[in-house]
């Protein structure tokens, strides 16, 4: 287990702001990988694909009957109560692994994955740069809200349409802290990204720099991360908060992402 105290890297710029755009950036185009990984497939992928065959089985069998829909609920984020850093024990929680990396003068990513060793399940390009979310950690508390908006339900009186899950959304509207920095933009792990989450694949918490193109750039060039444990609770089918989980004894930043249709 690698440790340290200093978020994101060991120095940051000053003179790098935050990208902020009003013109949503196009979704990166999946590269194939050139050469075989040694991270696994996440178990909860294969379950999702046993699932998905039963729905499909399910729904033509009873396609003829009549299906009841309750009226929707209005979603709400789950808030941390100060002091606690807890989530709420009622709602469906699970532990992951949260990478945030980036070049200094880059966007920075999030990334999520079932445990280290796994092929990451969300990749998020976050409309801010990594020197800029160095700064936001040193203040100690950091909130990210990232939301999208929901689709117009179909006048095709299709209502066995499965809704879109909200982590396979394209495009999220971005706000930290209350404002608004941009726009998330959600990608298929390419092939920089697979390196970098091999590079950690033994670090299961921790915060640096790995080796880039510094030898160029200079500190420019070199990539930071921060890595922890993430709790993952899923609130509704239009909620889902990440919060990063401190070593026990470590005042270490706090930090929430909040993943939200409205």
């Amino acid at each position: 287990m690698v440790k340290s105290s200093n978020p994101m890297a060991t120095t940051s710029s000053s003179s790098s702001s935050s990208s902020s755009s009003s013109i949503p950036p196009s979704p990166a185009t999946p590269t194939t990988p050139s050469r075989p990984h040694i991270l696994l497939e996440p178990p909860s992928s294969k379950k999702k694909k046993t699932k998905t065959n039963v729905f499909r089985v399910l729904r033509t069998v009873f396609r003829s009957f009549p299906i009841f829909t309750t009226p929707s609920v209005a979603c709400k984020i789950p808030v941390m109560h100060p002091g606690l850093g807890l989530p709420d024990p009622h709602h469906n929680t699970s532990r992951i692994t949260g990478t945030l990396f980036g070049y200094r003068k880059g966007r920075v990513s999030f990334s999520i994955q079932e445990s280290p060793k796994c092929l990451p399940s969300l990749v998020v390009e976050l409309a801010m740069q990594t020197t800029t979310l160095q700064k936001e950690l040193s203040t100690g508390m950091v909130r990210i809200a990232l939301e999208t908006e929901k689709q117009p339900r179909s006048d095709n009186n299709n209502k066995t349409e499965k809704k879109t899950d909200i982590l396979e959304e394209p495009l999220w509207t971005m706000y930290c802290k209350g404002e608004k920095t941009g726009y998330g933009v959600k990608r298929e792990a390419n092939e920089d990204d697979l390196n970098v989450m091999e590079l950690l694949r033994p670090v299961s918490m921790g915060a640096g720099v790995l080796p880039g193109n510094s030898e160029l750039e200079g500190p420019d060039g070199e990539m930071a991360y921060m890595r922890a444990y993430f709790e993952r609770v899923i609130g509704s089918k239009d909620s889902e908060t990440f919060y990063m989980l401190s070593p026990e004894g470590n005042n270490g930043p706090e930090l929430s992402f909040f993943f939200v249709r409205v």
